[in-house]
């Protein structure tokens, strides 16, 4: 049974029932019929599947038990132990009913193959590893363990295969994802805990309800470029040359700069390629409520990087930190620039505070429709917010610490840079702005209102050529 891994050899398949069950194990769930014609690759999959059913059963069983006994689910690595020990008793059974039922027991590469797959199934990520696999795929909802779905790119959503065999057995695969991403404090997801947020290893963001909902439901936003660089986002068409100039100026001149945009229209991905311009060895901070941004974990791009996370309260009401608790604390860690991973709610205010008192270069990101509506948005949290800031004075603060905000949005079916506003100034309820890059039919943005002599004086000082915006959007070669 711990044969190496081999590639496939010919040989016979697995013997299955024909009925489903075997005659001479009477109650005994053997894998259904394979298919007419099926070969070696569909016989090993209906092995892997019954024996993954069988020790989830069993996992799930042992599972229970442990909480009830102890009062705390089960440890992580001490479940990896009992997994790996009913698997092999898994296996060891159905080599034990083959050979009861006459039939020839698995060969051990295929054996081999099993354990690793079901291994992988119950380790891994389970039936989301595939997908999760799959460079094409975006995003990923199930609204319950078999009506799945997934958004490729450049695409739109298209069925998938069940994710789990059973709704119970979607709840404890996100328990143990849940279990295997914690940072140290307890992450429940049961009646007492029914939502979940957590990032899984490769970057992608899990969302989680059960109890709330009718059928325990999953939605995963997955992040296809973990890097990114300006010249890599002028090749994916989500801008040109010349707004890719003159955003890496504005980096380099130290703006702070807040990207709009809708959920799931690629606002980290560009956020990340503003960051690219930044000087290695720069101190950043970075402020999420969900590990999203990663740039820590790339010390050859960015050597000084501290990640924070928001932590939620526990069932006491106890142990939360909210990002407002970690904006203010973040300031003190000497940062050269402060990073919030998406501006929500309370935060606003010190954002702003610090954008205005001197913390050039920070950046962050925020839900908005509209460039202008980022206005709007910023506003609304900041009167939600405990300082209950009215609008003229979140103006000023906006006006005196934002320079530019970027938008993004669809065009054709292409996620590109739709506007860019300079922040010139404010007066009571309304922030005057240039907008300076506007949307243009069929792609990225281009030149829009003429900016302000500040603006174009400091961004020339880092390399910007200013004569690049005079030139309409359409002029041949204006980008060149």
């Amino acid at each position: 049974m711990s044969a190496p891994f081999a590639p496939w050899q010919p040989s016979p398949p697995p013997a299955v029932a024909t009925n489903g069950h075997d005659p001479a194990l009477p109650g005994r769930l053997m894998p259904g019929p394979a298919p007419a014609g099926a070969g070696p690759d569909e016989a090993e999959l209906l092995v892997v599947r019954f024996i993954r059913r069988r020790v989830a059963e069993a996992l799930t069983g042992e599972t229970r038990a442990y909480e009830r006994r102890h009062g705390f689910r089960m440890p992580p690595g001490e479940r990896e132990e009992v997994t790996r020990r009913l698997l092999d008793q898994a296996l060891d059974g159905y080599a034990d009913e083959l050979i009861s039922a006459g039939r020839p027991p698995l060969s051990p590469q295929v054996e081999s193959r099993v354990l690793r797959t079901v291994a992988d199934s119950l380790l891994a990520a389970g039936g989301l590893q595939p997908l999760l696999d799959r460079d094409d795929v975006e995003d990923i909802i199930a609204n319950g363990a078999d009506v799945v779905f997934v958004r490729v790119a450049g695409g739109g959503w298209e069925p998938a295969a069940p994710i789990a065999e059973s709704d119970e057995e979607l709840v404890e695969l996100v328990r143990l994802l849940a279990a295997r991403n914690d940072t140290g404090e307890e992450r429940r997801f049961d009646r007492a805990s029914p939502t979940l947020n957590l990032q899984l290893p490769d970057g992608s963001r899990l969302n989680a309800v059960m109890s709330v909902s009718k059928r325990p439901s999953v939605a995963i936003r997955r992040h296809r470029y973990r890097t990114m660089t300006m010249a890599e986002l002028v090749q994916l068409g989500t801008l040109d040359a010349l707004s890719a100039a003159l955003l890496t100026a504005a980096v380099k001149a130290r703006m702070n700069i807040v990207v709009a945009g809708k959920t799931g229209v690629g606002k980290t991905t560009f956020l990340r390629g503003l960051v690219s311009v930044v000087p290695a060895l720069e101190r950043i901070i970075t402020l999420e409520d969900t590990y999203e941004l990663g740039f820590e974990l790339y010390p050859q791009a960015h050597a000084n990087v501290v990640a924070m996370q928001a932590r939620e309260p526990n069932l006491e009401g106890e142990g939360g930190v909210s990002l407002t608790v970690l904006f203010r604390n973040g300031l003190r860690m000497l940062p050269d620039r402060v990073l919030v991973g998406e501006v929500r709610g309370d935060e606003v205010v010190p954002m702003l505070q610090a954008m205005s008192q001197g913390n050039d270069g920070s950046m962050s990101t925020i839900h908005a429709s509209s460039s202008a509506g980022v206005f709007r948005k910023l506003a609304l949290y900041a009167a939600q917010a405990p300082e209950r800031l009215d609008t003229a004075t979140t103006n000023m603060h906006i006006a005196e610490g934002v320079d530019l905000v970027v938008h993004l949005g669809e065009v054709d079916g292409r996620r590109v840079l739709t506007s860019v506003r300079e922040v010139v100034d404010a007066d009571g309820l309304q922030v005057m702005t240039n907008e300076i890059l506007r949307p243009t039919p069929h792609g990225p943005a281009g030149p829009g209102a003429p900016p302000s002599h500040n603006l174009l004086t400091r961004l020339a000082a880092h390399g910007f050529d200013p004569d690049l915006l005079r030139r309409p959007y359409d002029e041949p070669g204006w980008v060149a």
